[in-house]
């Protein structure tokens, strides 16, 4: 019995890595779009710089972790099962919008998952924290990309007052150089974020499996995650940083910076209020919002159209996936 749940969280483990390694070549766009799209940085450089910074924003905190490995459903109620389901839906979904370059949200995929395979196990909403899942994880979710249009517009327009009197070439010349600390605050941020998923759902692992007696995440898990995020990182998402960077909306390095910095500064303020958020969305809105502080026309509306429709429809698409997964991995 011992040796078929350590065979089963080490299954965890083992996904929950691959699913990190996905999520660091799937949001590489969250931090090195605009910077590349903007001319700032080399595609080689940039992605460099980005693995670095997630690596470091990996251990900012646990705060994301707690509440993704406990917050959502009680691991004592659960089985390994549920989470290699959750995994699996969350690592199909991220590749087949990485494939279709859509930049949607590793989190509403994993949280998804992780809602629709835990509520398929019990045959009960029941088996959810409610208050938590609302006011900790859904409502971030839902409002961080508002929140983010809204860093992205009113940090733009004030750029654009302050800078009013300065030649277009040297607010270029000033900002080629502060969009490379935007960036890799974007990174940092990410990393803060993004990579704590992964250890919360292999603390939740871990406690299910009563392989730990408490909720708590191990320094090995901490290091592994980042790792893994970092090297995916590496490999880059061309198809979604063409998609952000270059479609969405027209950048120069002002617009950059004031995206990159918007962003950053919800993400990194989500992380220690330990909700989950969207990179991908916030970042996603922050040009959208740099872009409108001109005219709203700059928006390429009909591409975040259907980023838009990627986001609705990944939570209810991951559960009723991360459901049917259920049943095959309980056959299997």
């Amino acid at each position: 019995m011992l040796n078929a749940t350590i065979a089963s969280v080490a299954m965890v483990v083992l996904l929950a890595v691959i699913f990190d390694f996905i999520n660091g070549f799937h949001d590489t766009a969250n931090a090195i779009a605009t910077s590349i799209a903007t001319r700032v940085l080399s595609p080689r450089v940039a992605i460099a710089m980005s693995a670095a910074c997630n690596f470091i924003g990996a251990y900012i905190s646990v705060n994301v972790a707690i509440t993704i490995g406990s917050g959502i459903v009680n691991p004592g109620q659960i089985t390994q099962k549920v989470i290699i389901a959750a995994l699996l839906a969350a690592i199909i979904w991220n590749l087949v919008t990485w494939y279709l370059g859509l930049p949607s949200s590793s989190s509403h995929a994993l949280i998804g998952g992780l809602f629709g395979a835990a509520v398929v196990f019990k045959s009960s909403f029941t088996i959810i924290d409610w208050p938590s899942f609302l006011w900790t994880v859904l409502l971030w979710l839902f409002l961080s990309p508002l929140i983010g249009f809204i860093a992205g517009f009113a940090l733009m327009t004030a750029l654009n007052w302050i800078l009013r009197s300065l030649r277009p070439a040297t607010v270029t010349a000033i900002f080629s150089k502060a969009q490379i600390v935007s960036a890799g605050l974007m990174a940092l941020s990410h990393g803060s974020n993004d990579a704590q998923k992964s250890m919360g759902i292999i603390s939740m692992a871990l406690l299910s499996g009563g392989l730990i007696a408490k909720f708590y995440v191990p320094l090995w898990v901490i290091t592994t995650c980042a790792l893994a995020m970092a090297l995916g990182t590496s490999f880059g998402g061309w198809k979604i940083i063409k998609t952000m960077g270059m479609s969405m909306a027209r950048l120069v390095p002002v617009n950059g910076f004031a995206a990159e910095t918007g962003a950053a500064a919800v993400i990194l303020t989500a992380t220690m209020m330990r909700a989950p958020v969207s990179t991908t969305q916030i970042i996603s809105t922050s040009i959208m919002g740099v872009a409108a502080s001109n005219r709203f026309s700059s928006v390429r509306w009909i591409i975040a159209r259907n980023i838009v429709w990627a986001w609705v429809f990944t939570i209810p698409a991951c559960a009723l996936l991360a459901g049917l997964l259920f049943h095959a991995v309980s056959i299997i």
